[in-house]
């Protein structure tokens, strides 16, 4: 039997403390699981004037809020906590069927938003913790932004915009929510979770939508500050239509196209292991997936051979069946431009070590995909392919003759988002760690294995300010240089040349 729909009987939007729908929708978001067209997830009737009603409800309550106090606010986000840990279950099912990740890694979303929370309010804080400055009357306040625009991705639905709206929360700003059209439900939840918190009405506002909304949103006039998650080129965009606007925070965590540097001395098991990971979990899904690898001469077949056993052991199939760790792509038009851009690169020159392409799933009709590994047998700059974020499980594979060759190579991409650099010598990762330009860097470890604690975001075509992470309090507050009056104010009076006082 089918899992009934993950709708959980509120309207899709939630604006000044309660789940609302248009009296007069522009249209109606209908999303159907990945994992299974059959299968009706979410009905979400959408309008664009409800993009003005949110805006209105966070300017309204933003003064309160921030006068509330810390103390205040930190116990609002404990008792949301409590509401995720409470409701991890239907969550982690929502998002499942929704995204079409397998229920373990749906879980270990909703895991990652409850630790979150801890992390907010602990080590990320002292980010944003007033600094008195030593033999100075003065100290550095950080003050909220005010209305804080959050545009979240599908492919972290839950996780990617809470570690924004917990920390704007914490700061003193107020929040508008417009999550992708491709996953509403994960949103939802966070709204439920927070009005049973008591969050004070108009503090969180959720907005569904198509593009429109979104663009509605991050170019309103009241928006103080915008954190958007998902491709480069919306981010782009986001940048043109505010290019007037130098006041607003634009904060973008975009994509990658990242590489996976192995050494001759590397751990060939432990390398082999860690670049699968980051290559086919999400189905590639990831800003952070490994989409190159960049091996020397010595190690590049041994390990290609262990990643095409790997590639082809995986287990495809629907995200709820046990023991399954790829689940679908998030759409049709998505499997169809990785194909596409795969037949290119075959096309071009590129030997297919493990083909890929679609993977039926018994019972299911969903978009599923074979993990792929393609290798260049010649030095190629393959458009759509070679440094285009395809977003699916496919990893592409270099030789490089030396450490520096490959350097090079991984620095040879318009994006910077994530890196992995598999040796045993910590002199020769320090090497590429001061050349490699990327904004979250491993050793020995899978480049898809970010930590909360860490700050994360990436250079280049992959964004700026980094609004992830354990700073992204800090992003989306104002350092605010405060200067004091003496304590002792009995000195001489001040007076300047030619004022005549």
């Amino acid at each position: 039997m089918e899992p009934a729909p993950t709708r959980i009987g509120e309207p899709g939007d939630y604006i000044a403390g309660r789940f609302t729908s248009a009296s007069e929708p522009d249209g109606e978001l209908i999303v159907h699981s990945p994992a299974d067209v059959h299968q009706l997830v979410a009905c979400c009737p959408y309008a664009f004037t409800q993009v003005d009603a949110a805006v209105h409800a966070a300017r309204t309550a933003s003064t309160s809020w921030r006068r509330a106090g810390e103390p205040a606010r930190r116990a609002v986000l404990q008792r949301y906590q409590e509401r995720l840990r409470a409701q991890r279950e239907p969550i982690a099912l929502a998002i499942a069927l929704e995204v079409g990740k397998p229920l373990w890694e749906a879980r270990a979303e909703v895991d990652a938003m409850i630790a979150k929370v801890d992390i907010t309010l602990g080590e990320g804080a002292r980010f944003t913790t007033t600094q008195p400055i030593d033999a100075l009357p003065g100290e550095i306040r950080y003050r909220p932004l005010g209305v804080i625009a959050v545009v979240g991705p599908f492919n972290f639905p839950g996780h990617l915009p809470n570690g924004q709206i917990v920390p704007a929360l914490l700061l003193g700003n107020t929040v508008v929510h417009k999550p992708s059209e491709k996953t509403p439900s994960a949103a939802i939840w966070i709204a439920r979770c927070l009005d049973e918190a008591g969050l004070p009405p108009g503090v969180f506002n959720l907005v569904q939508g198509p593009a429109e909304s979104g663009r509605r949103l991050t170019s309103h006039p009241d928006v103080d500050g915008i954190l958007f998650t998902g491709s480069a080129a919306v981010g782009q965009r986001i940048v043109r239509d505010n290019a007037g606007r130098p006041e607003r925070l634009i904060a973008l965590e975009l994509g990658g196209k990242n590489a996976a540097i192995a050494l001759d001395d590397c751990d060939l098991e432990r390398s082999a292991r860690a670049i699968a990971f980051a290559a086919f979990a999400t189905a590639g899904q990831r800003c952070s997936s490994t989409s190159r690898l960049i091996a020397t001469a010595g190690v590049a077949p041994a390990l290609v051979d262990r990643l095409a056993q790997i590639a082809r052991a995986i287990r495809v199939g629907y995200p709820l069946d046990p023991d399954v760790f790829m689940g679908p792509m998030i759409s049709s038009a998505a499997r169809a431009n990785l194909l596409a851009a795969q037949a290119r690169a075959r096309a071009q020159g590129f030997e297919a070590v493990v083909e890929g392409g679609p993977e039926h799933v018994s019972g299911h009709a969903g978009f599923y995909v074979r993990p792929a590994i393609h290798r260049a047998l010649q030095p190629l700059d393959v458009a759509g392919y070679s440094d285009e974020e395809l977003f699916g499980p496919d990893l592409a594979v270099y030789t490089a003759p030396d450490v520096g060759a490959a350097i090079d190579l991984a620095n040879a991409s318009r994006f910077g988002l994530a890196a992995s650099v598999f040796t045993r010598s910590r002199a020769v990762f320090e090497q590429v760690a001061d050349e490699v330009r990327v904004g979250v860097l491993h050793w020995n470890r899978s480049s898809a294995g970010a930590s909360g604690r860490l700050p994360f975001g990436g250079l280049k075509q992959s964004g700026n300010h980094r609004p992830a992470g354990v700073l992204a309090g800090a992003t989306c507050a104002v350092a605010q240089g405060v200067l004091l009056a003496p304590e002792d104010d009995s000195g001489p009076l001040p007076s300047w040349p030619g004022m005549g006082i």
